[in-house]
């Protein structure tokens, strides 16, 4: 079984709840199959496509970074990143766990997404733009780190597709069945 989830802002990538600190959603709260657990992980402040699954073997495909399979973001950051900073991206960027492997990444429209609760702060002073962002890695909080790396730090952030599979036609806090073979 496959399934692909809208993960909403705010919402933990687990399905049980922290036993100190305040009561976040978790996976529980929005999906009630049993057995699946998720492939990958999304922070907390990230929103977007969630892939879960019962098949230990299709998890480690999706999720280990062996297989380098492609995930694209939306990316709303603070500016307006010039050339050199794309082109920055798209050889890698020096982190402090090492280099990046090259990524896709170019300026894009406004996506029409949903609205964020809570809202990203709007500052008039401060322009920003969207990026599209591919990786084919994914280290901790990674696409953050490489946006701010190059000067241009993430405000939001929203994981379009993973491979085959997208976002396309899927609500937040919603989610569906799709076909493993997809991959």
């Amino acid at each position: 079984m496959l399934i692909l989830f809208n993960k909403p802002w705010g919402v933990m990538c687990q399905f049980t709840h922290e036993s100190t600190g305040p009561v976040r959603p978790t996976l529980a709260d929005f999906i009630d199959r049993p057995g699946v657990y998720p492939a990958g992980r999304l922070d907390r402040d990230s929103e977007g496509l969630l892939l879960l699954t019962d098949d230990g073997r299709l998890q480690a495909r999706i999720a280990d970074p062996r297989f380098k399979t492609p995930k694209t973001y939306l990316v709303q950051v603070e500016g307006e990143p010039d050339d050199a900073a794309l082109a920055a991206l798209r050889r890698g960027v020096r982190l402090n766990d090492g280099l990046t492997l090259p990524a896709l990444a170019e300026r894009i429209d406004p996506p029409a997404l949903w609205p964020r609760e809570p809202p990203v702060r709007f500052r008039k002073s401060v322009a920003d733009c969207w990026l599209e962002i591919t990786i084919r890695e994914g280290r901790n909080r990674q696409v953050r780190r490489m946006t701010a790396a190059v000067g241009h730090p993430t405000l939001r952030l929203v994981r379009w597709r993973i491979g085959a599979w997208s976002l396309d036609g899927i609500a937040p806090g919603t989610w569906r069945e799709a076909d493993p073979a997809g991959a």
